[in-house]
This record gives C-alpha cells, sequence and structure tokens, in this order.
C-alpha cells in the first residue's frame, strides 16, 4: 500500500487552507470528480457543487484513491488509519487540496482502488467482483469521518451520491450515531445490487435484512439503504422526483420514495453547469463567439466538420455527445439517420458505452460517408467544439433525471431536441430555446426532427431561440441556496 507522505499538495498557502466559511461543516462523499477521475454527470457535479458550497460553507469531498487520482498527486497528508470491519479491509485516510483550495479527503487501499479500468468496471467491461467491498470501504470511511476519526475536522452533515456512497447513511444509523445525512439520487437505474453473501463481508445486522431496510427482493441494495436510512433524500430535478414516485420509473422503489416523499423528505434539486463553459473564453474552441455572433459559429460548425471528415454543408449540423447506452435513446437516433441525412442534415457523434451501439455508430460512419462522423471515445475538448459548431443537439432518452450536455448545448447556442422527461422538461423550454417530444418513439422523435429542419429554414426564429439558450443562467446558485435549506432542516432535526 502506498503511504502518503506529510507534506501537503501543490503547496497551497495556508491562509487559504485555514480561512472558513462560516456555514455547515459538510462531507460530500463520491466515487468520482471530474478532477481527477469522471465516467459521467455524476463527475461534473461532485466537482462543481462542493465548489459552488465552498463559498458559504466548509466543504470536503472523500473520494477512492484510484491510480488516476494518485497519478495526479504529488503529495498527501497522512489523517489516520481506519480499522477493518468484517471482510472491509483496513486503510489510510489522507487529505490534499486542489489547485484552488477545495480540500479532498483520499483513501488509499491499493488492492481495492489501484486498478485499470473504470471505477465501477474491469478493462473487459464487467463489473468488479469485490464491488461491494470496494464502495463499502468508501461508505464506511464516510461515517468514520463523522464519527471523528479526523481530530482536527468533523462535519455536521454528510451528503452521499448514488449507489456506491449508498451505504454511509445505513453506517451511521446502524452505530447509533446522529449525524445527519442527506443521499442524492443521480440515476435510480443504478441500484448496487449484491447477494445476501454481502451482509457478512459487509459487516451489515441480519436485522437490516428487511423489506423495512436495504433487502430488495433477496438482494442486498446499496441504493435502497441511502433512501431508508438517509435523513433527507435528494435528486437531480424536479420531475424526475415527481417520476420516481410511480412505477414506470421507480425501479422498484417507488413505494419507499413515495412515502419519503408524504414525509417531506425527497426534494428535486436541478443541476447547474460550471460558468467555465463559456464560448465568449473557452480556449480550446476553434474560435469564440457569443449571442448574434453568427458567422463566430458558423466557422465553429466548419471546423467541426473538417474534423468528422464531413462535406461543406448549408444543411443542419445534429450532434450527439452521449454515453451510447439504451437509456439515452441511441437507438432512436440509429433508427432516424436515414431520414435526417435526406431531409439535408448531417450527424457527429462522440461518446463511448455498450459495444453493440458503438458498431451500429460506426456501420452509419461507413454507410454515410461524408454525412456521418463519429469519435468512439470522449473527450472534453472536443465535445465543447461539437457544442459549438453544431446546431442542434440530439436527447432523445427514455429517461434522464437530470442531463447536463442540453444546458452545455444551449450556452453554445446549439438547441437540444430531448424527450421530455426528467430533467430535459425542466431546463427546455419547448420552441423557447429547444424542442421537446412526448414519447419514446421514433415517430414522436421524427415529429420533432421536422420541427427542427422547418425552425433551421427560418433563421430570424432560429437565432432568436439560440440567444435566449445562450443567455440562459444555468449555474450553481439556485441548486445551493435549495441544498442549503435540506442541509439546514437535516442538522435542526438532527
Amino acid at each position: 500500500m502506498r503511504r502518503p507522505s506529510v507534506k501537503s499538495m501543490f503547496g497551497a498557502n495556508e491562509q487559504t487552507r485555514q480561512a472558513g466559511p462560516i456555514g455547515h461543516r459538510i462531507l460530500f462523499v463520491t466515487s468520482e470528480i471530474a478532477d481527477f477521475v469522471k465516467v459521467g454527470g455524476l463527475g461534473d457535479v461532485s466537482a462543481a457543487l462542493p465548489r459552488a458550497l465552498a463559498r458559504r460553507h466548509d466543504v470536503r469531498v472523500l473520494i477512492p484513491g484510484y491510480r488516476e487520482v494518485l497519478d495526479q498527486v504529488q503529495d498527501l497528508e497522512w489523517v489516520a488509519t481506519l480499522p477493518a470491519h468484517a471482510d472491509i479491509p483496513s486503510c489510510d485516510l489522507a487529505r490534499c487540496f486542489t489547485r484552488d483550495g477545495l480540500q479532498i479527503y483520499v483513501l488509499l487501499q491499493q488492492h481495492l482502488y489501484e486498478r485499470c479500468g473504470t471505477p465501477y468496471l474491469s478493462p473487459e467491461g464487467d463489473d468488479w467482483h469485490d464491488n461491494d467491498l470496494r464502495f463499502g470501504r468508501l461508505s464506511l470511511a464516510a461515517a468514520e469521518i463523522a464519527g471523528g476519526i479526523d481530530p482536527d475536522w468533523r462535519p455536521q452533515v454528510v451528503h452521499a451520491n448514488d449507489w456506491p456512497t449508498a451505504l454511509a447513511p445505513a453506517y451511521l444509523a446502524w452505530r447509533g450515531a446522529r449525524v445527519p445525512t442527506v443521499f442524492t439520487i443521480h440515476n435510480l437505474a443504478y441500484q448496487g445490487l449484491f447477494n445476501r453473501g454481502s451482509l457478512g463481508r459487509l459487516g451489515i445486522p441480519d436485522a437490516a435484512f428487511h423489506v423495512n431496510g436495504l433487502e430488495f427482493y433477496d438482494r442486498v441494495s446499496f441504493m435502497k439503504a441511502g433512501i431508508f436510512y438517509a435523513s433527507h433524500v435528494t435528486t437531480v430535478s424536479q420531475t424526475y422526483a415527481r417520476e420516481i414516485t410511480r412505477p414506470e420509473a421507480g425501479c422498484g422503489l417507488d413505494g419507499l420514495l413515495r412515502t419519503r416523499c408524504a414525509e417531506g423528505r425527497l426534494s428535486g434539486i436541478l443541476n447547474g453547469i460550471d460558468e467555465q463553459w463559456d464560448p465568449r473564453s473557452e480556449p480550446q474552441l476553434y474560435r469564440n463567439f457569443e449571442a448574434g455572433d453568427w458567422t463566430g459559429k458558423k466557422q465553429n460548425a466548419a471546423a467541426v466538420r473538417r474534423r468528422f471528415g464531413l462535406a461543406v454543408s448549408r444543411g443542419p449540423l445534429f450532434a450527439v455527445v452521449s454515453r451510447l447506452v439504451e437509456q439515452k435513446g441511441i437507438d432512436l437516433i440509429i433508427e432516424t439517420v436515414d431520414d435526417i441525412i435526406s431531409a439535408g442534415g448531417q450527424i457527429v457523434v462522440t461518446g463511448t458505452g455498450e459495444r453493440h451501439l458503438e458498431r451500429r455508430i460506426e456501420e452509419l460512419v461507413e454507410r454515410h460517408p461524408g454525412q456521418v462522423g463519429a469519435h468512439i471515445g470522449f473527450d472534453e475538448a472536443e465535445a465543447k467544439n461539437v457544442f459549438a459548431g453544431s446546431d442542434f443537439l440530439l436527447m432523445p432518452s427514455r429517461f434522464e433525471p437530470c442531463g447536463l450536455s442540453q444546458m452545455y448545448a444551449q450556452r453554445y447556442g446549439s438547441l437540444p431536441i430531448a424527450h421530455r422527461v426528467g430533467g430535459l422538461a425542466d431546463s427546455i423550454r419547448d420552441g423557447v430555446d429547444g424542442l421537446l417530444f412526448q414519447s419514446a418513439s421514433a415517430s414522436s422523435f421524427c415529429g420533432a426532427l421536422v420541427r427542427a429542419f422547418g425552425l433551421f429554414a427560418e433563421k430570424g426564429r432560429l437565432n432568436r431561440m439560440r440567444r435566449t439558450a445562450m443567455g440562459r443562467t444555468v449555474g450553481w446558485k439556485e441548486a445551493c441556496s435549495d441544498y442549503e435549506l435540506v442541509y439546514a432542516r437535516a442538522v435542526g432535526n438532527g
């Protein structure tokens, strides 16, 4: 196991580190953060929300010491050694600071975290066989920090995020601790389900394996544990909060979520996006531009066409910036490609995901040379250029807890075309700063595409919608205010 040094990271000045805001002490627990490792939107939120909260609160982030994390930090400051529990191994807890002063706790456990692959999957794309131990260790560490393992700091509230951290409220409850907890559902479809053998491996009390606990159809559900034991549950948009209380979107947990809603313990808080996503100043764009500078946007479109091997065209450029998975409606996009091309449009795709969908995208590129371009993979700079160069972003998601791509696209003058669900319904105003359609079907999606082609032909209306979309305020200020109310209530009831 790597032992951290007693040095601090990056040499940030002590005045920055010691100056503490006057709000709550918050431990933000996450399995990914875009500073070091990112798989999806959780990584972006985990980087942005703690920073936004840190303007008024003392926020620290807890993450596993993945290889990607340790490769990017030079020195760590040792805090404590956390003891083993059942089959969960002991580990070291260290801390560091990002360049802008955000304090990070890092779990050092070589055998659990220092691996190739993603935080959740092996290089072959399979779940790690010991994900219960890996994320049980993360959750338990959160409970131990809340219990005072760091002699210099103890949180007033623990904010856990998605299934990999969902046992944190449970461990606190099982230990009789009265530290308030907030649990945020970023995607209910990923629940962290394990067989009954995990009970002993994780040191879970037998009494907790119950319908009023974490039992889910004779399996251990991390997600259910977070919902059941947390002081308050949030999710990432108001519409998704309503949707998950119904059987169609509740993933078998709708009954428990209806109970939490009736108790006033379920809230929907729409995510924001980082204000640094700005086409006026983004250094990675082919050309910076602002609302009204449509020549600049056209120059970015030409650059994207060159980058993806597309022919020169006066038609609309449609973009897909997404994980290539069924949830995102990628099959609906594939089904409508011929119609888009025949109507004079072009498509660029950037993303990675399920291999069978990746192959189908690659086949489209071969079938429509010069009209469809794709990069199977993800690069943030490329994504920003695609947003800046495209006219429309395709988001026919079957469900979407929040979504960030539609907000990024709006900021860059690319109008989202999206299914009216979850955070898409909350962040897009149909006919004002994007286009919405009603059902996750090819016919409904095609109806929206017909509207998009009509809109593209009306340059005055198109540019008014672009201007409106680019002028939206979608930062974290409002979300922070909502979280502050949740924290205050949790602490007050704790």
